[in-house]
């Protein structure tokens, strides 16, 4: 775990995962802040167990923040019991499709589509995936993150001549281990 924490590529991978956490927290956490989600149309489709947001996407979460060109969460039904109660409805699945951008704490990913699995927790996010911290980046066709094993796969599709890519810049400026924005730093 030690050399992990020492690599910077490790590092920011581990970062761009413990980023993600916030997306399902409502999930083990009842408490956990509010999900705020704006959009130009929103269609609700109880059928289909799923809320379609279209046009400017943005969902915040705490200091998370997704934006898309279009995004559809799926939830779990709820049977008459928990419709009488309090009980918050549990979200399934989110995809996000379309210039989608992620940011928390100088953490930036961005990709053509996001899947967010919260029985998994595993989010995967693909076409011309990219994350970086600063300067570090990590680039491929695929980021898939196992948030409840601490793992990030980069992947290339191998149709392209593009394989995956990671740019790490040791040092003052560049480095993923240096302290969250509001932190003090000894200078």
């Amino acid at each position: 775990m030690l050399l992990l924490l020492r690599n910077p590529f490790c590092m920011l991978l581990l970062l761009l995962a413990l980023a993600w956490p916030a997306c399902a927290a409502t999930q083990a956490n009842p408490g956990a802040a509010p999900i705020l989600v704006e959009a130009d149309r929103m269609v609700s489709r109880q059928q289909q167990e799923t809320v379609l947001f279209t046009g400017h996407v943005e969902a915040k979460q705490g200091e998370l923040v997704i934006h898309a060109d279009e995004m559809t969460v799926h939830y779990e039904a709820q049977d008459a019991k928990q419709i009488s109660g309090d009980t918050a409805q549990k979200i399934k699945k989110i995809m996000a499709r379309g210039n989608v951008k992620i940011v928390k704490q100088g953490l930036v990913s961005t990709s053509d589509t996001m899947e967010f699995y919260a029985l998994e927790r595993k989010v995967i996010l693909s076409g011309r995936a990219k994350a970086w911290q600063e300067k570090n980046m990590v680039t491929g066709d695929t980021i898939v993150l196992y948030l409840d094993e601490g793992k990030s796969v980069v992947e290339s599709d191998g149709k392209t001549t593009e394989r995956v890519k990671a740019f790490i810049y040791p040092g003052e400026g560049g480095n993923p281990l240096s302290p969250v924005e509001g932190q003090q730093t000894a200078e």
